[in-house]
């Protein structure tokens, strides 16, 4: 026979279980609020551009503003295409890009590991004048690169977008800092030990443990390869080699100020971006946050 539970009883682990239930406290919804208000933020940009890039050019100037798509996304879409080469530009920034990246992560990982682990004659000389780069604005060296790249007769190739930018201090630096803290010393030495050279610790020691870190760096190479817009501009020459950028940038002067091309042309240019970031989030994320606490 079973016992049913008291009155008393039932009621007092109500009150418990109301007791245990999360308070909605003041704070706490405050706080939820800003969060969702600064995520509208965020995204309403992105969302706008969706918006005018369906609708005619005139409508960015009407009061009050679309904020519905519109039924010209398509037409828009097709008039990009028509007007740009924009497979092949696409295509062109995407070796830039990949390629970049890929020799950034290699060149910058390399000697971060270098400088974090190792002592050499004139470490500490060679780290100051690699971080005494980030004083120097890049425009000062455009001029001396683009006559660098005119005496090896590069302009108009991929290869003058790509060479300058094969290495670069921030990662050094970023991937420096992570690996002083992550790679411990008596790993280094138990490798040294057992036989282990500078390219095989390397490679079974320091990236192992810098995988976060070095997936964070090559996101932020890769999107600003993507971005990159002034230095192609200047030394790409011939339409069949334009990165996206320099590509979509002519429809401003093709097309006047057709805000509707423009902002499908903007559009065309962040989705990849937006795909890369979906899918490496999680490793970008964990690269920032273990870089802010070690």
């Amino acid at each position: 026979m079973t016992l049913a539970p008291s009155p008393t009883r039932a009621r007092a682990e109500e009150r418990a279980a109301v007791s245990r239930r999360p308070r909605l406290r003041p704070g706490r919804v405050i706080r939820h609020v800003l969060l969702v208000l600064g995520a509208l933020i965020s995204i309403f940009p992105f969302y706008w551009m969706i918006v005018l890039s369906s609708h005619r050019s005139a409508a960015i100037f009407e009061f009050p503003p679309p904020l519905l798509p519109g039924g010209r996304f398509m037409e828009n879409f097709t008039r990009v295409m028509d007007s740009v080469n924009v497979w092949a530009a696409m295509g062109n920034t995407v070796v830039v890009a990949t390629t970049v990246t890929f020799f950034v992560l290699l060149i910058d990982s390399l000697a971060a590991f270098a400088f974090a682990k190792f002592s050499f004659r004139g470490k500490n000389v060679l780290f100051l004048l690699v971080m005494l780069t980030f004083l120097l604005p890049s425009q000062l060296a455009t001029i001396p690169q683009f006559l660098m790249m005119t005496e090896l007769g590069w302009v108009g190739e991929l290869k003058s977008v790509i060479v300058p930018s094969l290495a670069g201090a921030f990662g050094i630096f970023w991937l420096r800092q992570f690996f002083q803290n992550s790679v411990r010393t008596e790993l280094i030495e138990a490798a040294t030990i057992d036989g282990c050279g500078f390219f095989r610790q390397y490679f079974h020691v320091a990236l192992p443990s810098g995988r976060s870190a070095m997936a964070f760096l090559g996101m932020f190479t890769f999107i600003g390869s993507w971005n990159d817009f002034m230095w192609p501009l200047i030394v790409l020459n011939d339409p069949d080699r334009l990165t996206l950028q320099v590509a979509l940038s002519q429809l401003q002067t093709t097309h006047g100020t057709d805000y509707g091309m423009l902002m499908m042309s903007a559009l065309i240019a962040v989705v990849p971006l937006i795909l890369v970031f979906i899918i490496g989030a999680k490793q970008f994320i964990a690269g920032i946050t273990d870089g802010a606490v070690k």
